[in-house]
């Protein structure tokens, strides 16, 4: 069970409740009463209290993997949360901490043992690092969206967030392909670009945070 796929189901089952407000009363009820389910179980099941954020996903068996990784952050941007104000805010800081770079964020802690620095070398090392540390471009969407809703869109945090963002606009303007932003970053300073030169969600998440931000 992955953290960020129940997110988007959380997320979906209240939007279909709110689709059918005025409309159809007992699809209301429906969709709300499973929602209302899926949340107790998302906070009793993916809430990692030892290390305040998400767990990544949860084992057949039972057991989690309590890694730190950038999916967790789509239970906060999304319209509906299944988590408390002081949760969201908690795994925002916690993304912010330990996996965002200049240019998008982590896909695994660098203090990980499985944690990959570079995205280099023949095929099978550069598919070992795909989601083993490589920085996605495209993740700074949801989390420069995340981070100011949990800090109200403030002016402050709206400043913030263009301070983020400033390193993929150069890029955009001034690396690699002109126009256009990475698929992935190496992990590490100095983040080289890596993979597809040309990446069309890279470029679509820094425009909707640019957005976002000068809304």
């Amino acid at each position: 069970k992955a953290v960020e796929v129940n997110a988007l189901w959380y997320n979906c089952l209240r939007l279909l409740s709110e689709f059918y407000a005025g409309k159809d009363s007992e699809k209301v009820n429906k969709y709300k009463s499973l929602a209302d389910k899926v949340q107790k179980s998302f906070c009793e099941l993916f809430w990692n209290g030892t290390n305040a954020y998400l767990n990544d996903c949860i084992f057949s068996d039972g057991s989690t993997d309590e890694s730190l990784r950038p999916n967790q952050i789509f239970a906060v941007s999304l319209k509906y949360s299944p988590l408390s104000p002081e949760q969201q805010k908690s795994v925002v800081y916690a993304v912010l901490d330990k996996l965002l770079t200049p240019y998008g964020l982590r896909t695994l802690d660098p203090s990980s043992k499985q944690y990959k620095p570079k995205y280099t070398g023949p095929q099978r090392d550069r598919d070992e690092a795909y989601h083993q540390g490589t920085v996605w471009p495209y993740l700074i969407g949801p989390f420069i969206e995340a981070y100011l809703k949990v800090n109200q869109f403030s002016q402050e945090s709206k400043k913030q967030a263009s301070e983020f963002i400033q390193p993929l606009l150069r890029h955009l303007e001034e690396d690699g392909c002109l126009g256009s932003v990475s698929e992935i970053f190496d992990a590490d300073p100095p983040h080289e670009p890596k993979g597809c030169f040309a990446q069309a969600w890279s470029v679509a998440e820094l425009m909707r945070s640019y957005l976002l931000i000068n809304s």
